[in-house]
């Protein structure tokens, strides 16, 4: 048997990596990278700090498994090691990420950065570059970039509110991204409200708040996503509200976002909504057409693809909201590379037109998502959060077999419902399930259970979505 040179090898498996996942995660992540060790079942891959092997683990462990399995001809367990790998010039790059050690470390620039815990949460692609802007988002749009200039001295807090998929979290997450290139020295976190309460939780548990303090109230930029959900939580809020004018008394950079402005949460603290209130209120209204359209041309060049205005125009008219976009265009694009021809118009009328017949009984992801959590007794939040437990890590994973099953939905539209997870994570999640119907009586019979629950809830409701 020919004897496989390891660095031969995982030059290959880069190679084709690039070309499967974008340019900036390729440079932060792939990048330097090395295969140690190649045996007959187990590959060795070293990446040069524990938040690289957490990240490499986490999103794209089934993408190199199948490609290093591809081209060595194995079937390999693919092990990942924390080890500093000697290449050329790996600190000049300016490209790096928002993703550093919760110690402070940078793995990138070995800097000291600070950001939450979960750290696939911030995407590098969540730019102002790659935001589409129209008059529902423009002020928003002009704040946020405000802010991510010269944080701390404008519109401090800055509040941005709107209904779900509107974009708030990608503007929030382009300030992050923003600052951090400016100046990667600035110390920055970016969570959820379930997160921070579940910060909170563990530091009251351990009796340590004095950590949870110093990790919140040392940094230059704290933003904070849908802060609605901290409501009637006495004890959370206290904590915000002290860590929140402490930020503020030092110059810090706050930002938050909501499904609605502060005076209306209710069970919100009073010296809450009045700080939250107290810089600059913004929000973002749901997408115009002409706005729906844009923002297609713009994902459109993110796969290569030249799409007519026209065609644009048709699937911006078939879109439930802004989040099945992405999920929409890529239906179109595999339509086309099936049947080896341009996208056009006339290809993507007739799609539609197939789609039509069946859409009155189709549900809609949010409905599978609720019977589900219904079946498993959690919260939607939880769902699609960060949390690994068994029970959670299992509906998860029936989740993602179901909207598939389903609803046909793409990887890429179902790890957007999910919380914004990697296409890999979701191929994985289905395939897990997959395999597991056919050995696990247990998983069998939840799978029977949620689907009946759906067809019981279809029969009673004639109006699904």
């Amino acid at each position: 048997m020919k004897q496989i040179n390891p660095n031969d090898l995982w030059k290959t498996v880069l190679g084709e990596i690039e070309t499967e996942v974008s340019r900036a995660i390729f440079l932060t992540l792939f990048k330097n990278t090395a295969l140690l060790s190649l045996g007959e079942d187990t590959a060795t891959v070293a990446a040069p700090s524990i938040m690289s092997v957490d990240l490499l683990q986490k999103r794209f462990s089934p993408l190199i498994k199948k490609i290093l399995d591809k081209h060595s001809e194995k079937n390999l367990n693919v092990i990942f090691v924390s080890k500093p790998i000697n290449l050329a010039k790996q600190t000049k790059e300016k490209n790096g990420p928002l993703f550093v050690e919760e110690s402070g470390v940078s793995s990138f620039q070995n800097k000291p950065v600070v950001v939450m815990r979960q750290l696939n949460r911030v995407r590098l692609e969540n730019t102002f570059e790659a935001m589409a802007v129209s008059s529902s988002n423009q002020l928003a749009y002009v704040s946020a970039q405000t802010v991510a200039k010269n944080i701390g001295k404008s519109y401090n807090p800055l509040f941005i509110y709107g209904p779900v998929g509107v974009g708030k979290t990608h503007l929030m997450q382009a300030i992050a991204n923003e600052v951090f290139k400016k100046d990667s020295d600035k110390k920055i976190i970016y969570i959820t409200s379930e997160e921070f309460t579940n910060e909170v939780v563990e530091a009251i548990r351990s009796n340590d708040t004095a950590r949870m303090k110093r990790r919140f109230r040392t940094v230059d930029l704290l933003i904070i996503d849908d802060v609605q959900f901290i409501a009637g939580k006495d004890r959370v809020q206290e904590e915000l509200f002290h860590t929140f004018n402490i930020l503020i008394d030092n110059s810090s950079q706050v930002v938050l976002s909501s499904d609605r402005p502060p005076h209306e949460i209710k069970k919100l603290e009073k010296r809450l909504s009045s700080r939250f209130a107290a810089g600059l209120t913004v929000d973002i209204e749901p997408p115009d057409f002409e706005l729906l359209c844009a923002i297609l041309l713009i994902k459109s060049r993110k796969y290569d693809v030249e799409l007519p205005i026209e065609v644009a125009k048709i699937i911006a008219q078939n879109s439930q909201d802004i989040r099945g976009l992405e999920g929409m265009l890529l239906r179109v694009i595999t339509e086309a590379k099936t049947k080896r021809v341009e996208i056009s118009l006339d290809l993507t009328e007739k799609f539609f037109n197939r789609q039509r017949p069946t859409e009155g009984v189709r549900y809609h992801p949010d409905e599978v998502i609720k019977v589900i959590c219904s079946f498993y007794d959690i919260k939607p939040t939880q769902i699609k959060g960060p949390k690994r437990e068994a029970l959670l890590v299992r509906a998860r994973q029936a989740a993602m077999y179901l909207l598939k099953k389903e609803l046909n939905l793409t990887f890429v539209e179902i790890g957007n419902v999910l919380g914004g997870r990697d296409h890999t994570t979701i191929m994985y999640g289905v395939g897990k399930i997959e395999n597991l119907l056919s050995t696990k009586a247990k998983i069998s019979s939840e799978i029977l259970g949620i689907t009946k629950l759906l067809s019981e809830q279809k029969a009673s409701n004639q109006n699904v979505f």
